[in-house]
């Protein structure tokens, strides 16, 4: 886990076995930005959120195949604002988790050049949407 901000963290794949450490980290919600079916042998959404739900964590699914759409953008937004604590964003890299909270915190009305800072700070690279951070 790579820590974006004070509440959210971002990751590569996680399995059903890495929610009870996620929660041991204070994470109070996942969100699922991997499509089903991406990659052969990756868990299904449905296996990380019985774990997660297990755990007593909420689970968002979000997933972002190609592009990010205004409705993804919202949902991570309202994902973000009702978390209630901290959250677990993931996807393949960690990469699509990160744009999507930089879109929905840039939506929120934090501003490009932070947003870019936190990212950058975790290890990603908010350089092809970052003139939509800019304009939000």
């Amino acid at each position: 886990m790579r820590a974006l901000d004070e509440s959210t963290f971002v990751a590569a794949q996680i399995w059903p076995a890495d929610v009870s450490a996620a929660a041991a980290e204070g994470v109070t919600m996942i969100v699922n930005n991997r499509p089903d079916f991406e990659e052969a042998g990756q868990p299904e959404g449905a296996e990380i959120e019985a774990a997660a739900l297990a755990a007593g964590l909420d689970y968002r699914f979000i997933p972002v195949s190609s592009g990010i759409s205004e409705a993804q953008i919202g949902a991570m937004a309202e994902a973000l604002e009702a978390a209630g604590g901290k959250s677990l964003a993931f996807c393949r890299s960690g990469t699509r988790s990160t744009m999507l909270w930089a879109l929905a915190r840039a939506r929120l009305g934090e501003t490009g050049e932070s947003l870019a800072r936190k990212a950058a700070a975790a290890g990603y690279d908010l350089a092809p949407i970052r003139g939509i951070l800019d304009r939000s």
